[in-house]
């Protein structure tokens, strides 16, 4: 009788296999759940799309991490009513949710879709008093649930109350005329909407700017205009441009954020100048000046010296291989705190500009606690020439610098001034504030540049004392059109309609007969 071999392999404990397979498998699920917690209050939002479309501009993030936003006791509702069949629905979600995470828990996004969750949309609808017909995003700022959500205007009808305002989808799409002559989408601009709407609801109403309209002469024909450029950039700052004559005021009435006086055409009375004087001494006051290159009606101008900025009458050129160059570059100055996000940044403004004398430190301002500080100064190589356009002796002017007549450097095309304490904190609120230009072209929609309209916006919110918007302003997402021609639209529809499935109906017809074979 043999001996059993003891090499024979001995029997797997299965018991064992099976407990140690499931411990790790509660292991594993355990590990996931742990990650998912500590990864949802710990996480980092990355926008990886080629041209950052879903990050927030800096003038945005600074907005929401601002007082008006950070200190509300009461967080802000957004509810954003879209359907998903919307063309632009991941998009703008995207944009609200990007606003939540940079306000700190200060904004509270509820997404709702109508077709989804009927009886949630009844609900809301029913609650803001609002007929759900188009996609849109409420935004809620009222500092309790007390305030009433409908209030009662002066023609007896019903309205939201002032602090909820609606940012409806059509509206974050601009419209231009292609060259056919039709209206076709031309830009996406929802986080410019998304903002205006946010300070619109947290202020409760828009900021008015009186435009002096009987002073100025400013291109106003056409979608694309000089002047609806001006007041879709204030617009979307939200600061609303009311025309209105200075003949008329004998004093500036008190509910007025600002004067804008763009590229005055006519002098100013005296009494006109008196009105000007007793606005720019009382406390809160704001101007926003934008001249034409050596136009400035001679009373605005003596203003404006006793200010601490004189308009020169003179056109800033450089000269490069024989060509004169209009087209003013330089700097935005370094230590101005609403132009951080500017600051030592190229600026370039085509068209037409003059100089600026910015008396900067002069002790007769001084003492009046005016101070008055250049905002953009332009490169070396140019000069502000006083005979341009002009013929003298048979030579062109602008061919050379005359030291005498002409303007050197350093030159300055935008300034600044401010009255009274800037210093004490206690009074910096109380001061009178003045923003200078000296090109008006810039509004111009084939001359417009984009750093250009940022230093017009953070200029605007710096007069209205809304520092914190100040800063980069959101970019616009183009919209393209991709041209084919007739042949090439037929071509692709023969492809997708026949080529394509007759191409897979082959492959589906060679893989059934090789396992037939």
């Amino acid at each position: 009788m043999s001996a059993p071999n003891s090499n024979r392999p001995s029997r797997p404990n299965r018991f064992g296999i099976g407990f140690l397979s499931v411990f790790q498998i509660i292991l594993l699920i355990a590990a996931v759940i742990f990650a998912n917690y500590i990864s949802s209050g710990n996480h980092i939002r990355a926008d990886l799309s080629r041209g950052a479309d879903y990050t927030l501009s800096s003038s945005t993030v600074n907005y929401l991490k601002g007082e008006a936003v950070a200190k509300r006791e009461r967080s802000v509702k957004w509810i954003m009513a879209f359907r998903r069949s919307t063309p632009f629905y991941e998009r703008v979600r995207a944009l609200a949710e990007e606003y939540a995470s940079k306000s700190g828990g200060k904004i509270e996004l509820e997404v709702i879709d109508a077709i989804r969750a009927p009886d949630r949309a009844s609900q809301f609808a029913a609650e803001y008093k609002l007929t759900l017909v188009r996609d849109l995003i409420l935004i809620d700022a009222r500092p309790d649930e007390t305030v009433p959500i409908v209030t009662e205007t002066q023609t007896g009808s019903d309205a939201l109350n002032p602090q909820i305002t609606l940012a409806l989808a059509e509206e974050m799409l601009t419209y231009a005329m292609d060259a056919k002559g039709q209206r076709r989408p031309d830009a996406f601009r929802a986080e410019d909407l998304l903002t205006a709407r946010l300070v619109e609801a947290i202020e409760g109403k828009p900021r008015n700017f009186l435009f002096l309209a009987d002073k100025s002469r400013v291109d106003a024909e056409g979608e694309n205009s000089p002047w609806s450029n001006l007041a879709a950039t204030l617009r979307y700052r939200n600061i609303r441009l009311t025309p209105t004559n200075l003949s008329d005021l004998t004093v500036i009435p008190e509910d007025t954020e600002g004067l804008a006086i763009v590229a005055p055409k006519y002098d100013f009375t005296e009494e006109e100048i008196a009105t000007l004087e007793t606005y720019w001494n009382s406390p809160r006051s704001a101007l926003l000046i934008l001249l034409e290159a050596g136009q400035c009606p001679p009373n605005l101008r003596i203003f404006l010296r006793s200010k601490g900025v004189t308009p020169r009458r003179d056109r800033i050129i450089t000269k490069s291989d024989d060509r004169i160059i209009t087209t003013a570059r330089g700097n935005f100055s370094e230590g101005i705190p609403f132009l951080e996000d500017l600051a030592g940044r190229a600026a370039v403004f085509e068209g037409a500009s003059s100089s600026l004398e910015v008396r900067e430190n002069a002790d007769n301002l001084s003492v009046k606690k005016i101070a008055p500080l250049p905002l953009i100064q332009i490169g070396e190589g140019f000069w502000g020439e006083a005979d341009f356009g002009k013929n003298d002796a048979g030579k062109k002017a602008g061919e050379t610098f005359d030291m005498i007549r002409d303007s050197a450097p350093p030159l300055y095309l935008a300034a600044s001034v401010t009255r009274g304490d800037t210093v004490d904190d206690r009074f910096s609120a109380e001061t009178s504030r003045m923003v200078v230009i000296a090109n008006t072209d810039f509004l111009d929609p084939d001359r417009q540049r984009a750093e250009n309209i940022d230093f017009l916006a953070s200029s605007a919110n710096w007069l209205v004392r809304r520092d914190s918007l100040a800063g980069a302003t959101a970019r616009t997402i183009g919209i393209y059109m991709l041209p084919l021609l007739d042949t090439q639209v037929s071509f692709i529809n023969r492809l997708n309609l026949v080529f394509i499935p007759l191409a897979f109906l082959i492959i589906g017809g060679i893989v059934f007969s090789s396992r037939r074979a």
